[in-house]
Protein backbone atom coordinates (compact mmCIF):
# COMPACT_ATOMS: atom_id res chain seq x y z
CA UNK A 1 0.00 0.00 0.00
CA UNK A 2 2.80 2.09 0.65
CA UNK A 3 4.63 1.57 -2.38
CA UNK A 4 1.90 2.41 -4.16
CA UNK A 5 1.23 5.91 -2.68
CA UNK A 6 4.71 6.76 -3.31
CA UNK A 7 4.19 5.28 -6.96
CA UNK A 8 1.31 7.54 -7.61
CA UNK A 9 2.44 10.59 -5.52
CA UNK A 10 5.32 10.57 -8.20
CA UNK A 11 3.26 10.23 -11.28
CA UNK A 12 1.23 13.47 -10.06
CA UNK A 13 4.37 15.01 -8.93
CA UNK A 14 5.42 14.73 -12.46
CA UNK A 15 2.35 16.03 -14.22
CA UNK A 16 2.64 19.06 -11.72
CA UNK A 17 5.87 19.52 -12.49
CA UNK A 18 4.96 19.66 -16.71
CA UNK A 19 1.98 21.85 -15.73
CA UNK A 20 3.86 24.54 -14.23
CA UNK A 21 6.46 24.67 -17.14
CA UNK A 22 3.82 25.72 -19.65
CA UNK A 23 3.74 28.33 -16.86
CA UNK A 24 7.77 29.09 -16.13
CA UNK A 25 8.04 29.31 -19.96
CA UNK A 26 5.51 32.11 -20.34
CA UNK A 27 7.56 34.10 -17.50
CA UNK A 28 10.89 33.43 -18.14
CA UNK A 29 10.35 34.50 -22.40
CA UNK A 30 9.78 38.04 -20.60
CA UNK A 31 13.82 38.07 -20.34
CA UNK A 32 14.92 35.24 -22.79
CA UNK A 33 14.32 34.81 -26.33
CA UNK A 34 12.75 31.48 -27.15
CA UNK A 35 15.72 29.48 -28.56
CA UNK A 36 17.85 31.21 -25.92
CA UNK A 37 15.64 29.54 -23.04
CA UNK A 38 15.79 26.01 -24.68
CA UNK A 39 19.56 25.97 -25.08
CA UNK A 40 20.20 27.00 -21.31
CA UNK A 41 17.43 25.23 -20.21
CA UNK A 42 18.89 21.89 -21.93
CA UNK A 43 22.78 22.85 -20.99
CA UNK A 44 21.54 22.95 -17.22
CA UNK A 45 19.53 19.86 -17.82
CA UNK A 46 22.54 17.78 -19.20
CA UNK A 47 24.69 18.68 -16.47
CA UNK A 48 22.67 17.82 -14.02
CA UNK A 49 21.83 14.65 -15.81
CA UNK A 50 25.52 14.01 -16.11
CA UNK A 51 26.27 13.97 -12.53
CA UNK A 52 23.54 11.96 -11.41
CA UNK A 53 24.16 9.40 -13.83
CA UNK A 54 28.19 9.40 -12.91
CA UNK A 55 27.11 9.45 -9.31
CA UNK A 56 24.96 6.95 -8.93
CA UNK A 57 27.05 4.82 -11.18
CA UNK A 58 24.31 4.49 -14.03
CA UNK A 59 25.76 6.20 -16.76
CA UNK A 60 26.69 4.83 -19.95
CA UNK A 61 28.39 5.67 -22.95
CA UNK A 62 26.83 6.21 -26.82
CA UNK A 63 27.91 3.65 -28.85
CA UNK A 64 28.61 4.38 -32.27
CA UNK A 65 26.09 2.49 -34.13
CA UNK A 66 23.33 4.18 -32.11
CA UNK A 67 24.56 7.51 -32.79
CA UNK A 68 21.76 7.89 -35.68
CA UNK A 69 19.50 7.14 -33.44
CA UNK A 70 19.58 9.58 -31.14
CA UNK A 71 20.69 12.40 -33.47
CA UNK A 72 17.16 11.84 -35.00
CA UNK A 73 15.73 11.77 -31.59
CA UNK A 74 17.61 15.39 -30.57
CA UNK A 75 15.84 16.61 -34.37
CA UNK A 76 12.37 15.52 -32.83
CA UNK A 77 12.10 16.14 -29.53
CA UNK A 78 13.77 18.54 -27.93
CA UNK A 79 14.45 20.54 -31.08
CA UNK A 80 11.56 20.48 -33.00
CA UNK A 81 8.85 20.21 -29.64
CA UNK A 82 10.18 22.63 -28.15
CA UNK A 83 10.56 24.75 -30.88
CA UNK A 84 6.93 24.84 -31.49
CA UNK A 85 6.16 24.61 -27.77
CA UNK A 86 8.22 27.46 -26.74
CA UNK A 87 7.49 29.89 -29.97
CA UNK A 88 3.87 28.54 -29.24
CA UNK A 89 3.84 30.45 -25.77
CA UNK A 90 4.47 33.24 -27.02
CA UNK A 91 1.50 34.13 -28.38
CA UNK A 92 -0.60 31.42 -26.70
CA UNK A 93 -2.16 31.46 -22.92
CA UNK A 94 -0.84 28.45 -20.80
CA UNK A 95 -3.70 26.75 -20.33
CA UNK A 96 -4.77 26.50 -24.08
CA UNK A 97 -0.91 25.32 -24.85
CA UNK A 98 -1.45 22.22 -22.19
CA UNK A 99 -4.44 21.02 -23.92
CA UNK A 100 -3.05 21.00 -27.76
CA UNK A 101 -0.18 18.92 -26.22
CA UNK A 102 -2.06 17.03 -23.95
CA UNK A 103 -3.15 15.66 -27.30
CA UNK A 104 -0.23 13.63 -27.60
CA UNK A 105 -1.34 10.72 -26.85
CA UNK A 106 -4.54 10.44 -29.19
CA UNK A 107 -2.46 10.65 -32.15
CA UNK A 108 0.61 8.74 -31.58
CA UNK A 109 -1.28 5.51 -32.71
CA UNK A 110 -1.84 7.59 -36.10
CA UNK A 111 1.69 7.66 -36.86
CA UNK A 112 2.44 3.92 -35.61
CA UNK A 113 -0.56 2.54 -37.85
CA UNK A 114 1.35 4.98 -40.91
CA UNK A 115 4.69 4.26 -39.83
CA UNK A 116 4.47 0.37 -38.36
CA UNK A 117 0.91 -0.63 -39.70
CA UNK A 118 -0.19 -0.66 -35.72
CA UNK A 119 -3.85 -1.07 -35.29
CA UNK A 120 -6.11 2.13 -34.97
CA UNK A 121 -9.05 0.67 -32.25
CA UNK A 122 -11.81 2.33 -32.47
CA UNK A 123 -11.74 3.83 -28.41
CA UNK A 124 -8.94 5.72 -29.46
CA UNK A 125 -10.62 7.01 -33.12
CA UNK A 126 -13.79 7.77 -30.42
CA UNK A 127 -11.41 9.79 -28.14
CA UNK A 128 -9.28 12.00 -30.48
CA UNK A 129 -12.92 12.89 -31.61
CA UNK A 130 -14.22 13.94 -28.60
CA UNK A 131 -11.09 15.54 -27.47
CA UNK A 132 -10.97 18.03 -30.87
CA UNK A 133 -14.30 19.06 -29.64
CA UNK A 134 -13.23 20.25 -26.58
CA UNK A 135 -10.06 22.22 -27.78
CA UNK A 136 -12.51 23.84 -30.04
CA UNK A 137 -14.72 25.05 -26.91
CA UNK A 138 -11.45 25.49 -25.35
CA UNK A 139 -10.43 28.71 -28.85
CA UNK A 140 -14.15 29.73 -29.53
CA UNK A 141 -15.83 32.02 -27.09
CA UNK A 142 -19.57 32.68 -27.50
CA UNK A 143 -20.28 35.89 -28.99
CA UNK A 144 -16.26 36.61 -29.42
CA UNK A 145 -15.81 34.11 -31.76
CA UNK A 146 -11.82 32.57 -31.97
CA UNK A 147 -9.73 34.26 -29.68
CA UNK A 148 -6.60 32.40 -30.08
CA UNK A 149 -3.75 32.84 -32.11
CA UNK A 150 -3.78 30.79 -35.27
CA UNK A 151 -0.05 30.90 -35.95
CA UNK A 152 0.41 29.67 -32.17
CA UNK A 153 -1.48 27.05 -32.54
CA UNK A 154 -0.33 25.72 -35.66
CA UNK A 155 3.28 25.96 -33.56
CA UNK A 156 1.69 24.04 -30.30
CA UNK A 157 0.59 20.93 -33.41
CA UNK A 158 3.67 21.29 -34.59
CA UNK A 159 4.66 20.22 -31.01
CA UNK A 160 2.37 17.50 -31.18
CA UNK A 161 3.60 16.29 -34.46
CA UNK A 162 7.03 16.32 -33.27
CA UNK A 163 6.50 14.56 -29.95
CA UNK A 164 4.40 11.69 -31.76
CA UNK A 165 7.50 11.34 -34.23
CA UNK A 166 9.81 11.56 -31.41
CA UNK A 167 7.70 8.41 -30.10
CA UNK A 168 8.12 6.17 -33.25
CA UNK A 169 12.18 7.22 -33.19
CA UNK A 170 11.97 6.13 -29.73
CA UNK A 171 11.24 2.19 -30.44
CA UNK A 172 14.38 2.40 -32.15
CA UNK A 173 16.43 3.00 -29.28
CA UNK A 174 17.90 -0.42 -27.86
CA UNK A 175 17.09 -1.44 -24.35
CA UNK A 176 20.33 -1.38 -23.61
CA UNK A 177 20.64 2.51 -22.78
CA UNK A 178 18.51 3.43 -19.24
CA UNK A 179 15.99 6.06 -19.57
CA UNK A 180 18.16 8.56 -17.68
CA UNK A 181 20.81 8.17 -20.25
CA UNK A 182 18.28 8.03 -23.05
CA UNK A 183 17.03 11.45 -21.60
CA UNK A 184 20.54 12.43 -21.16
CA UNK A 185 21.79 12.49 -24.55
CA UNK A 186 18.72 13.70 -26.69
CA UNK A 187 18.94 16.73 -24.49
CA UNK A 188 22.61 17.06 -25.25
CA UNK A 189 22.64 16.23 -28.65
CA UNK A 190 19.48 18.40 -28.59
CA UNK A 191 22.17 21.29 -27.66
CA UNK A 192 23.91 20.42 -31.28
CA UNK A 193 20.58 21.74 -32.89
CA UNK A 194 20.11 24.56 -30.60
CA UNK A 195 22.94 26.63 -30.00
CA UNK A 196 24.20 27.40 -33.95
CA UNK A 197 20.42 28.67 -34.48
CA UNK A 198 20.27 30.59 -31.22
CA UNK A 199 23.63 32.16 -32.17
CA UNK A 200 21.38 32.59 -35.59
CA UNK A 201 18.65 34.06 -34.27
CA UNK A 202 19.21 35.50 -30.89
CA UNK A 203 22.87 36.93 -31.20
CA UNK A 204 21.96 40.66 -30.60
CA UNK A 205 19.98 39.74 -27.75
CA UNK A 206 22.76 37.87 -25.90
CA UNK A 207 24.51 40.82 -26.00
CA UNK A 208 22.37 43.26 -24.38
CA UNK A 209 20.56 40.57 -22.41
CA UNK A 210 19.20 41.52 -19.29
CA UNK A 211 17.87 38.94 -17.05
CA UNK A 212 14.91 39.75 -13.89
CA UNK A 213 15.01 37.65 -10.86
CA UNK A 214 11.37 36.29 -12.24
CA UNK A 215 12.88 34.85 -15.51
CA UNK A 216 15.69 33.41 -13.82
CA UNK A 217 14.25 31.32 -11.64
CA UNK A 218 11.18 29.65 -13.77
CA UNK A 219 14.78 28.81 -16.06
CA UNK A 220 16.14 27.19 -13.26
CA UNK A 221 12.85 25.36 -12.31
CA UNK A 222 12.03 24.46 -16.15
CA UNK A 223 15.55 23.00 -16.31
CA UNK A 224 15.76 21.30 -12.78
CA UNK A 225 12.03 20.20 -12.34
CA UNK A 226 10.40 20.02 -15.41
CA UNK A 227 13.35 18.74 -17.84
CA UNK A 228 15.51 16.34 -15.39
CA UNK A 229 12.91 15.45 -12.03
CA UNK A 230 9.08 15.05 -13.89
CA UNK A 231 11.49 12.66 -16.79
CA UNK A 232 13.10 10.88 -13.58
CA UNK A 233 9.65 10.23 -12.01
CA UNK A 234 7.45 9.35 -14.76
CA UNK A 235 10.22 6.99 -16.43
CA UNK A 236 10.32 5.20 -12.98
CA UNK A 237 6.36 4.88 -12.91
CA UNK A 238 6.40 3.75 -16.44
CA UNK A 239 8.64 1.12 -15.44
CA UNK A 240 6.14 -0.07 -12.52
CA UNK A 241 2.38 0.36 -13.91
CA UNK A 242 3.29 0.54 -17.75
CA UNK A 243 2.62 3.23 -20.48
CA UNK A 244 -1.15 2.63 -20.59
CA UNK A 245 -1.71 2.91 -17.12
CA UNK A 246 0.72 6.14 -16.70
CA UNK A 247 -0.58 8.10 -19.75
CA UNK A 248 -3.88 8.37 -17.98
CA UNK A 249 -2.49 10.53 -15.61
CA UNK A 250 -1.31 12.93 -18.15
CA UNK A 251 -5.15 13.61 -18.45
CA UNK A 252 -4.36 15.78 -15.84
CA UNK A 253 -1.78 18.19 -17.32
CA UNK A 254 -4.28 20.47 -18.71
CA UNK A 255 -6.11 20.82 -15.66
CA UNK A 256 -3.09 21.44 -13.26
CA UNK A 257 -2.29 24.26 -15.98
CA UNK A 258 -5.60 26.03 -15.69
CA UNK A 259 -5.60 25.91 -12.23
CA UNK A 260 -2.15 27.49 -11.71
CA UNK A 261 -2.31 29.67 -14.44
CA UNK A 262 -5.98 31.36 -13.33
CA UNK A 263 -3.58 31.66 -9.44
CA UNK A 264 -0.48 32.74 -11.04
CA UNK A 265 -0.57 34.46 -14.46
CA UNK A 266 -4.10 35.90 -13.86
CA UNK A 267 -5.38 33.98 -16.92
CA UNK A 268 -9.15 34.25 -17.13
CA UNK A 269 -10.95 30.83 -17.55
CA UNK A 270 -13.97 31.18 -18.77
CA UNK A 271 -17.45 28.57 -18.42
CA UNK A 272 -16.60 27.98 -21.64
CA UNK A 273 -12.94 26.72 -21.41
CA UNK A 274 -13.31 24.79 -18.41
CA UNK A 275 -16.34 23.02 -20.55
CA UNK A 276 -13.56 22.36 -23.25
CA UNK A 277 -10.70 21.04 -20.71
CA UNK A 278 -13.27 18.73 -19.27
CA UNK A 279 -14.12 17.52 -22.98
CA UNK A 280 -10.67 17.07 -23.84
CA UNK A 281 -10.01 15.44 -20.46
CA UNK A 282 -12.46 12.99 -21.26
CA UNK A 283 -11.65 12.15 -24.54
CA UNK A 284 -8.20 11.50 -23.45
CA UNK A 285 -9.86 8.67 -21.03
CA UNK A 286 -11.98 6.88 -23.40
CA UNK A 287 -8.84 6.74 -25.83
CA UNK A 288 -6.93 5.13 -23.07
CA UNK A 289 -9.96 3.00 -21.82
CA UNK A 290 -9.27 0.02 -24.28
CA UNK A 291 -5.17 -0.18 -23.69
CA UNK A 292 -5.72 -0.31 -20.01
CA UNK A 293 -8.21 -2.72 -19.95
CA UNK A 294 -6.09 -4.91 -22.55
CA UNK A 295 -2.78 -4.49 -19.80
CA UNK A 296 -5.20 -5.43 -16.82
CA UNK A 297 -6.05 -8.65 -18.48
CA UNK A 298 -2.56 -9.61 -19.53
CA UNK A 299 -1.51 -8.82 -16.08
CA UNK A 300 -3.81 -11.40 -14.93
CA UNK A 301 -3.14 -14.08 -17.83
CA UNK A 302 0.61 -13.68 -16.68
Amino acid sequence: MLNSVKLYTAIVLAMVFWSFSFIWTRVAIHSFQPMMLISLRLLIASVLLFIVSKSTGRFQKLRRKDFKWFLLLAFFEPFLYYVGETYGLTTVESTLASVIVSTIPLFAPIMAFVVLRERIGLANILGILISLLGVFFVIYEPGGGFKANPTGIALLFLAVLAAICYATVLRKIPRYYNNMNVIFYQSLLGLVFFIPTSLLTDYSSWQTLTVSRESLVALLMLSVFASVIAFVLFAGAVRQVGVAKTNVFVNLIPVFTAIFSWLILDEMITRSKWFGISIVVVGLFVSQWGKIKFNKQTEEIL
